[in-house]
């Protein structure tokens, strides 16, 4: 029993901290049980989920009525956040800018004007996954190859179509099946699938498992095609898979994209302002970083603007005046 006692009085302790750190960090002007934040995610399998379900946990301990909603990731959520179904949501900043100046994907649709980023969150690597006996080893040996490019225009898929465009090909050089990435992998276990487009943080919980029963490769994204790519869309940035990720023979070229966090435009300055205030507190940061490793890696006050300066995708203007506050802004 005393050590059961002593069990609870350390976790009683610590909760302790964290609710007076959370206090401590209020403004009182926030009423912050008066607002719900639904925080809009992505697939069970992949890592939009288990960050988005920190943010919700986290906002939810500072008093606010909070929940995560697992999507279809990045073009679900940003339909969602424009339709009222979600205060903040995780989304490419390439899909993003392409709603918001109505090009790409969403050519022929009204510019999402409305859409407000809060903070930047991390790169997502463009992993072109194989298995090391299918024979695939460039973008061209693809052809007549049987291709999961994503759930049709996912932000998985809207990278697909460019990078087959930086290639000089077109869907109709495959065997296309718009799959989920998670969906491809399963059909790649049991033979019925060549190649998965997964546009994701490294260590990709899909991939790893992938990895259990195959020996993993990766097509990369190199040469002229990636100089193409960059060109036509300055979004991207040349990265690479490091061989360590998932024990593959080498580092693989690639192209990657900053995933970003939008929030609801109609919430008030003020709540967002609280909201920046303690996610990037030592108890915020811990807290979410805790959820992944690539959260932990890259969400930091350092990276808040990364994929959103520069860009047309303009900040909540509560973000603006938390970010002027810090200095990161004039």
């Amino acid at each position: 029993m005393k050590k059961a006692f002593s069990v609870t009085g350390v976790l009683f302790f610590v909760l302790s901290i964290v609710i007076c750190s959370a206090a401590l960090a209020a403004d009182p002007a926030v009423k912050r049980g008066d607002y719900f934040i639904t925080v809009l995610t992505g697939p069970s399998s992949g890592i939009y989920f288990p960050i988005g379900g920190a943010f919700s946990t986290f906002i939810g301990g500072l008093g606010y009525k909070t929940s995560a909603t697992a999507t279809g990731a990045t073009a679900e959520n940003i339909n969602a956040l424009q339709t009222g179904q979600g205060e903040m949501a995780i989304a490419m900043a390439d899909s993003v800018i392409q709603a918001v100046e109505s090009f790409g994907a969403y050519e022929g649709k009204p510019a999402a004007k409305d859409l407000r980023a809060l903070m930047g969150l991390w790169p997502n690597f463009c992993q072109i996954v194989t298995t090391a006996d299918s024979g695939i080893k460039t973008f061209a040996d693809m052809k007549g190859k049987r291709v999961g490019v994503g759930a049709p225009n996912s932000g998985v898929e809207l990278n697909a179509r460019m990078m087959f465009e930086a290639h000089g090909m077109t869907y109709g050089d495959c065997r296309v099946d718009y799959l989920s990435y998670a969906e491809a992998i399963d059909q790649m276990k049991n033979g019925l699938c060549d190649v998965a487009f997964v546009t994701s943080g490294l260590g990709n919980a899909t991939i790893m498992e992938l990895g259990t029963s195959k020996k993993i490769a990766f097509v990369p994204v190199e040469g002229e095609a990636l100089q193409n790519l960059l060109k036509k869309y300055p979004f991207y940035i040349e990265s690479k898979i490091p061989a360590a990720t998932y024990g593959t023979d080498k580092d693989t070229t690639t192209a990657a994209v900053m995933n970003i966090m939008l929030i609801d435009n109609k919430l008030p300055n003020e709540v967002v302002y609280d909201l920046l205030e303690n996610i990037y507190s030592p108890a915020g940061l811990d807290a979410i970083g805790a959820s992944h490793a690539t959260a932990k890696a890259n969400i930091t006050l350092d990276t808040a603007l990364r994929g959103i300066v520069g860009t047309s995708v303009p900040l909540h203007d509560g973000a603006v005046k938390y970010y002027q506050d810090k200095g990161l802004l004039k």
